[in-house]
């Protein structure tokens, strides 16, 4: 029997829509196309375009990303049960056809776009969902058997190795990172035994850090993050700049449009560092309103998943916890990088961000 005092944030229409998690989605796609236009003003003058050019090619992606949820909420359910195999193998092979020399579009020295007549794609978006619809899957289907090591751990880890090699030829740790903590907490919530998932941590934990310390640039960028100030014109610099950012708009920010940073001192100030604009001009409270809204995504994701398996919607409930986790996971990865607390990484905030593919 459900909980009364959760009814009212589970209520649907009559077309079954989550009217409290609708309304959320659409807070923070607008609050993002508030932030996209603030953050990109200064970009019209060094591209000589209209100052909302920017904001209209992020409102298309909106409205592409709208489309599609309109033709995904009236699929059935069972197809992505049924297909995420096949999902998950077309994300492969998108990921292995970005690494064809001339396919790839390089960018800043990783090769993460597949660009088809001015379009660019980046495909590890496509792999995160993918990989989130096949692991709820593979609960679904082998949930009598999940206290197994071979069945609980061992599949889904071989699966895991193969996505982090071509995921990492690229290079993009930090999508790797994402689906290893995703897939992480689904295998948790789903019901695997404790030492195997500590036995997994251990090995990870084990294979980051040698993939750190084997790697210059991501050594780095760890030793910047320790201590950016010590170089904070070359490898430093991009955190100071954000870090300055969240500084000087203290408790209420400087206003909404009064950024100092986005003209041209704080790097990528659009999509990966959007959130250092948001402390300057929103101050503490526009960070804490955001960390607000990613919390309450999770909480009505992790209802959602309650209410389905009392439905018995197995799988439905595994793929609630998947994108849940999926989306916060990426959002508290960015708001750490751009907090300092964390080292740099290529990840948007998801909904916020500029950019079409996440």
């Amino acid at each position: 029997m459900t909980n009364p005092s959760n009814e009212v944030f589970l209520e649907h229409n009559r077309l079954g829509v989550n009217m409290w998690l609708m309304g959320l989605f659409a807070v923070l796609l607008m609050f993002g196309l508030l932030m996209v236009y603030s953050s990109t003003i200064a970009n019209s003058d060094k591209s000589l375009q209209y100052e909302t050019d920017l904001l209209f090619r992020q409102f298309l992606h909106v409205c592409t990303g709208l489309l599609l949820t309109v033709a995904i909420a009236f699929t059935p359910i069972d197809l992505w049960y049924r297909f995420g195999k096949q999902i998950l193998i077309i994300a492969m092979i998108a990921l292995i056809v970005l690494l064809i020399p001339g396919v790839g579009h390089e960018v800043n020295g990783s090769t993460r776009w597949i660009s088809v007549t001015g379009f660019r794609f980046q495909p590890a978006e496509f792999v995160k969902l993918a990989m989130v619809i096949y692991t709820a899957g593979y609960l679904t289907r082998m949930r009598a058997r999940l206290d197994t090591f071979s069945q609980g751990i061992m599949m889904i880890g071989i699966v895991m190795a193969v996505l982090g090699l071509l995921l990492l030829a690229q290079p993009d740790f930090g999508s790797f990172v994402v689906i290893t903590a995703t897939v992480g907490i689904m295998m948790f919530l789903g019901g695997v035994r404790i030492w195997h998932m500590l036995l997994c941590v251990i090995v990870v934990v084990c294979a980051i850090t040698l993939m750190v310390t084997l790697s210059p640039y991501r050594m780095v960028r760890v030793l910047s993050f320790t201590d950016p100030f010590a170089d904070p014109f070359n490898s430093g610099f991009q955190l100071v700049q954000a870090l300055i950012a969240v500084g000087r708009g203290e408790l209420f920010g400087v206003g909404l449009g009064g950024s100092i940073q986005k003209l041209y001192y704080l790097p990528h100030a659009n999509n990966d560092f959007i959130l250092a604009i948001v402390g300057e001009e929103l101050g503490f409270l526009g960070i804490s309103f955001v960390v607000f809204l990613f919390g309450a995504l999770l909480w009505l994701a992790l209802q959602t998943a309650r209410h389905a398996e009392q439905a018995g919607q197995l799988f439905a409930a595994r793929l609630a916890e998947g994108l849940g986790a999926f989306l916060v996971i990426q959002a508290l990865i960015n708001i750490g990088v751009n907090l300092g607390v964390l080292p740099t990484k290529g990840l948007t905030l998801p909904f916020i961000s500029y950019g079409g593919s996440s």
